[in-house]
């Protein structure tokens, strides 16, 4: 991971600036792991506030698949362990932060 500053571009309001620059900075340090190429370009992009339209669609379904907590109980489901806390509203947060930047999602 970089040292540079990473950049959101213009999320309104500072939670939901917090939530997308946190669980960003989660995906692509997982995505440094596993495919550095892809890794590179949405960082660039991400740095430069602008994703590339395959990076949101990674970023989108990232956080669709890493949804950690549920709010369920222990009888509805479990809780899913991962390296950040992310909620169905955290999601919704990243899901819209794309699409007002013109991505489909």
């Amino acid at each position: 991971m970089s040292d540079k500053p990473m950049r959101a571009g213009d999320v309104p309001g500072s939670e939901d600036r917090g939530t997308v620059e946190r669980l960003a900075g989660a995906w692509l340090a997982e995505t440094q792991r596993y495919d550095t190429d892809a890794a590179r370009e949405a960082r660039t992009g991400w740095e430069r506030g602008a994703l590339s339209e395959r990076a949101a669609q990674d970023l989108a379904t990232w956080v669709t698949a890493r949804v950690t907590d549920t709010g369920f109980t222990e009888d509805e489901g479990p809780y899913v362990a991962g390296p950040v806390r992310i909620t169905p509203s955290d999601k919704d947060t990243v899901h819209a932060w794309l699409r007002a930047r013109g991505h489909e999602v």
